[in-house]
């Protein structure tokens, strides 16, 4: 009975995938917050729906938004410091927005339902090169309901030249899968 206790105990961990254990972020077994395998979904032209507005003051003390990049390819990463997953993809991100600048691809961070502090760390230490926009309250992640669930952190959303989400990921993307979906959106 003691062992089954432990493998539910232990499964509930691992299931609950970013659940961190700082004081007000998630904690483990909240079922709020949804793994995801990594893969690039793409959607059709026909099937795309418009990105809704995204807005915001950045960690750096500036603002951001998704219209400022109006007529250009742009990736939007949900992230938070307290989630291992996007601790892991963060270089993924780095080297892939860098490689795609020059051809007119911008990324953009939303930095979720995470403690300020420990967000400026985070991007301190990983030098991401593009803005995040910090989100502690969710709004931007809940704009997005319907195409990413509000507690799939991470989650990466490539938003094409119309205005449109083009593809998806629910949690850590892989390079290859990014870089291929990235190039594909922009030659459209």
């Amino acid at each position: 009975m003691r062992a089954t206790s432990v493998s539910l105990a232990l499964l509930t961990v691992l299931v609950a995938g970013c659940a961190g254990n700082q004081s007000g972020q998630p904690q483990a077994g909240d079922t709020r917050f949804i793994a995801g395998d990594g893969k690039m979904q793409v959607f059709a032209a026909a099937e795309r729906k418009p990105a809704p507005a995204v807005e915001g003051p950045t960690l750096d003390g500036g603002t951001a938004s998704l219209a400022a990049h109006k007529g250009k390819v742009v990736v939007i990463n949900f992230w938070a410091s307290w989630c291992g997953p996007c601790r892991a993809e963060a270089p993924v991100l780095k080297d892939v927005a860098a490689k795609t600048k020059a051809s007119g691809v911008e990324f953009l961070g939303i930095d979720f339902k995470d403690r300020k502090a420990d967000a400026i760390a985070f991007e301190r230490t990983e030098q991401s090169g593009y803005p995040s926009i910090f989100d502690q309250p969710g709004k931007v992640a809940l704009s997005f309901q319907g195409t990413v669930p509000p507690a799939a952190i991470p989650s990466t959303l490539i938003i094409d030249r119309q205005g449109r989400i083009a593809a998806r990921a629910l949690g850590a993307v892989k390079y290859t899968d990014l870089m291929n979906t990235v190039t594909k959106v922009r030659d459209e």
